[in-house]
């Protein structure tokens, strides 16, 4: 049993907020919510929530402008501090559902307008992997080995008292980008190599926003553009979703996220879980101790674990300060409302409401379509007809091709380090297995094409 210490002292924030529950007036007007990286799928979500009639939501900076190339934070932050003054109307909240640096403009941009918003420190605690590491060992004992690889060192080594094999990823990234697998010295080595090249992408820009809290000595030391080794975690993955509300820490639900068999990478996430409700439990527990310790407050937030079924202990994996937009749609298939309601009424200064309605579906996943084998230019990709064919055709299915003709798949932006994704198939069904054949369908029928063959290398059957 891990013997929690004394937790720091936590403020909501460093501004001061409107208190949006004694403003009847305005709540009676349309409310003003500016989303940042707002895209076109995740709008057409947020006009579906319960009182989208209530709302207005605004873009603010795109999804290119957060995501692809070099990231210029401080043209970021002044770019959307032009585009909040220049707007005429009351601004009610300002939200985001996406990773560094959506995630951190949030707080800052909150800050300046007295919006209700999660601390800055808070999001970095949980964004800089080496710093989120240490506040979750403080508190829970379901954490692996880990520690910094110097990369200013000529031949850097593994910490002291880790050994292979373990993961090496860079202590802030997208997505999985510059994650790898070392099973000994050689691919130690190689690792090192490509994270060096492309750490300072992110870890640069990253570094600047560390710059804007007080840093404790042993993150300082290191910033935000260092390498984490972490000790190998085994056993089925899986993730929480939940929020904090006035320091309150509420878990709404649990999903699994399944690998391909053999490999490190998403075969597709589901909801709602079908782990055994003692594991979500132990999953929950841990929520709820590490969330206080970070001083998160007033947003969503998603954790991933390793879960061993046969013991029910869970080693986590990381914390996400904010929820998966992502998982959208499978809460709205199945609980009949998406998780961005929870964010919007967070952003706007309200308690979320509870989540007592039904979908018509039991269980809905995203998955991934993926091609494992060397690079190629797609020579042929699903025609817009052939796609809508399909999803006429299946109940339930949604799809979305990720590359398009003549595209290099080394050119598709946030890429695992081991395989290329080709598509991404939303499935709803009624149960788990009329799910699975539902995507070999879908499989079946999507046709790509590549410079040495036919969808070579692509794994399109659940049992390979």
């Amino acid at each position: 049993m891990h013997v929690v210490p004394d937790g720091p002292v936590c403020r909501r924030g460093d501004g001061e907020f409107h208190d949006h529950d004694d403003e009847r007036e305005t709540d009676r007007m349309t409310k003003n919510i500016f989303v940042i990286g707002l895209d076109a799928d995740n709008a057409r979500v947020l006009e579906r929530l319960p009182d989208a009639e209530n709302y207005k939501f605004h873009g603010l900076l795109t999804p290119e402008e957060l995501q692809h190339g070099e990231i210029d934070i401080v043209g970021l932050l002044d770019k959307a501090t032009e585009e909040l003054a220049a707007f005429e109307g009351r601004i009610d909240a300002i939200v985001g559902f996406w990773d560094f640096p959506a995630a951190t403009l949030v707080p800052l941009l909150c800050e300046q307008h007295g919006l209700p918003h999660v601390p800055l420190e808070a999001v970095l605690k949980c964004e800089h992997k080496y710093w989120s590491r240490l506040e979750q060992r403080a508190v829970i004992d379901e954490t692996p080995p880990f520690g910094i690889v110097d990369l200013d060192e000529e031949e850097p080594g593994l910490p002291e008292g880790m050994s292979f094999p373990v993961w090496l990823k860079p202590v802030k990234s997208f997505s999985s980008e510059l994650a790898f697998h070392v099973t000994d010295q050689e691919d130690f080595a190689a690792a090192v190599t490509e994270i060096r090249q492309g750490v300072g992408r992110v870890g640069n820009p990253f570094d600047h926003v560390l710059g804007k809290v007080d840093l404790p000595p042993e993150i300082a030391s290191v910033g935000g553009a260092a390498c984490l080794a972490e000790a190998e975690l085994s056993g089925v993955q899986a993730a929480v979703e939940g929020y904090v509300w006035n320091g309150e820490v509420t878990v709404y639900a649990a999903l699994d996220s399944i690998d391909y068999p053999e490999r490190s990478s998403f075969l597709r996430h589901q909801y709602p879980s079908q782990l055994p409700d003692d594991v979500v439990r132990r999953m929950e527990d841990a929520a709820q101790l590490v969330m206080p310790r970070i001083c998160f407050d007033n947003a969503t937030f998603s954790i991933e674990f390793f879960c061993d079924v046969g013991t029910a202990q869970v080693s986590l994996l990381e914390i996400n300060p904010r929820h998966s937009q992502s998982h959208a749609e499978l809460f709205e298939l199945v609980d009949g409302v998406a998780n961005h309601d929870i964010m919007v009424r967070l952003g706007l200064g309200e308690a979320p409401k509870p989540r007592d309605s039904h979908g018509p579906y039991r269980i809905a996943g995203r998955w991934y379509l993926r091609r494992f084998s060397r690079d190629a230019v797609v020579t042929r990709a699903p025609t817009e007809a052939e796609i809508a064919a399909l999803e006429q055709k299946i109940d339930g299915v949604a799809i979305d091709v990720s590359p398009r003709e003549g595209q290099r798949l080394s050119e598709l932006p946030e890429q695992d380090s081991y395989s290329y994704e080709l598509a991404q198939i939303l499935i709803a069904a009624q149960s788990e297995r009329e799910m699975e054949q539902k995507y070999e369908r879908c499989v079946a029928e999507l046709r790509f094409e590549f410079a040495e063959g036919v969808r070579t290398g692509a794994w399109s059957s659940l049992q390979q």
